[in-house]
């Protein structure tokens, strides 16, 4: 007889176009549904049950939050810990760094990073405020806190007095989608008509499964994420600008949303005089992305500072060469299988694409080591310490 923990999971800080944190809960919350040894509960808005209900068929979805974020906040301070008492839940989970402060349920919380401590000018000003008091009080208050990499928990412990447990659990990779090769012979062609860039060529020289071009034989870069600040998309568009004479053929393109801060990406590309070479395609759907990782010649995510990096984990998983930053979570992730430049080097960042632009991509040696790391990185491993996690927290 299996011994079932009744748990509660806070899914109404995700989007409707889920990136990052918004991914790692919808995911988790699917790996938690196929788990025999969890009674899931998601708690969800109002008007967002239909999608729950989809994510995880075999858990209870309650859809009582408010829609709007300072509603939603309140409501979590205010009705959620009356709402956990009657429904006799062990364990509640807040993913997203809040919880409610004053429940007698013992808490886990999720703190992604410590940008809002490690570099704040990343952020608005009243998140700022906002998610440094939250972090706080989950560091002195939760049972346990949940961290997506240990360099994430290291700075906890330099920025927070923690009181709590603290567990390290990496994020995970859907490896049924995220692959190194397409499932139907051109459907990555299909997918990447989709954003007008055209479509791929059979297999070749550039990727795994792609040739690292667009459908007029075009080679392009890739960098997938939120166009935000700490991304560091200007330094690689300045790098982009310094190889072009090289490579006339070459494209970059810019997959992903327009977050806070966008501007300086936009006065990048202006001033780089490469406009009609950088691509911006706006967020992109889930199943476009790993067409993009196959096709293009690197994948590059220059981030300036990451609690994880999901987006490098899953170009990983496509055998795409990775280009991202060292001294970060990313290289704690990622080992010895990506390209590595100091984040913030334009001109070691530059050789690095100058690099893969020449075709000096990693080894078939290197990229497999890619491919394996991604494969013990998946979200049912996730999941699992995630329940160590909770069993841990119903001890505390």
């Amino acid at each position: 007889m299996v011994d079932r923990l009744r748990l509660s999971l806070d899914v109404t800080a995700v989007p409707t176009n889920p990136v990052g944190a918004g991914q790692y809960t919808l995911q988790l919350a699917h790996a938690l549904d196929q788990r025999p040894d969890a009674e899931l509960l998601v708690v969800a808005r109002r008007r967002d049950g239909s999608r729950w209900r989809a994510v995880t068929p075999g858990s209870g979805v309650i859809t009582v939050a408010p829609e709007l974020r300072p509603l939603r906040l309140g409501w979590e301070q205010v009705r959620l810990p009356s709402l956990l008492k009657h429904q006799a839940v062990a364990v509640h989970h807040g993913p997203h760094y809040t919880m409610p402060e004053h429940s007698k349920v013992p808490a886990v919380v999720t703190i992604h990073d410590l940008s809002f401590f490690e570099a704040p000018q990343w952020h608005e000003r009243s998140k700022v405020l906002l998610f440094q008091r939250a972090i706080r009080v989950a560091a002195r208050r939760a049972a346990v806190v949940v961290c997506p990499s240990q360099a994430t928990a290291d700075e906890l412990a330099r920025w927070c007095r923690v009181d709590g447990d603290v567990v390290v659990a990496h994020h995970g990779v859907d490896v049924e989608r995220f692959r190194p090769v397409e499932s139907v012979p051109g459907s990555d062609a299909a997918r990447l008509s989709e954003l007008g860039i055209g479509s791929t060529r059979a297999q070749g020289s550039g990727g795994a499964g792609g040739s690292g071009r667009l459908g007029d034989g075009t080679p392009f870069l890739v960098f997938v994420g939120t166009l935000e600040p700490r991304k560091d998309v200007p330094t690689l568009v300045h790098a982009f600008a310094r190889v072009a004479d090289r490579h006339p053929e070459a494209r970059l393109v810019l997959a992903g949303g327009a977050g806070w801060g966008v501007s300086q990406v936009e006065e990048a590309v202006a001033a780089s005089g490469m406009r009609n070479r950088i691509i911006r395609t706006g967020y992109v759907k889930d199943d476009i992305i790993p067409a993009l990782f196959r096709s293009a010649v690197a994948v590059v995510y220059p981030a300036l500072y990451e609690g994880f990096g999901l987006p490098a984990l899953e170009a990983m998983a496509c055998g795409a060469h990775l280009i991202t930053t060292s001294g970060s979570a990313m290289e704690e992730v990622t080992a010895d299988s990506a390209t590595l430049v100091p984040p913030g080097d334009v001109v070691a960042l530059s050789e690095a694409l100058d690099g893969a632009l020449d075709g000096n991509g990693p080894d078939a040696e290197r990229r497999q080591r890619g491919l394996d790391i991604a494969a013990r990185h998946t979200w049912a491993a996730s999941a699992s310490k995630h329940m160590e996690a909770y069993r841990l927290a119903t001890r505390s």
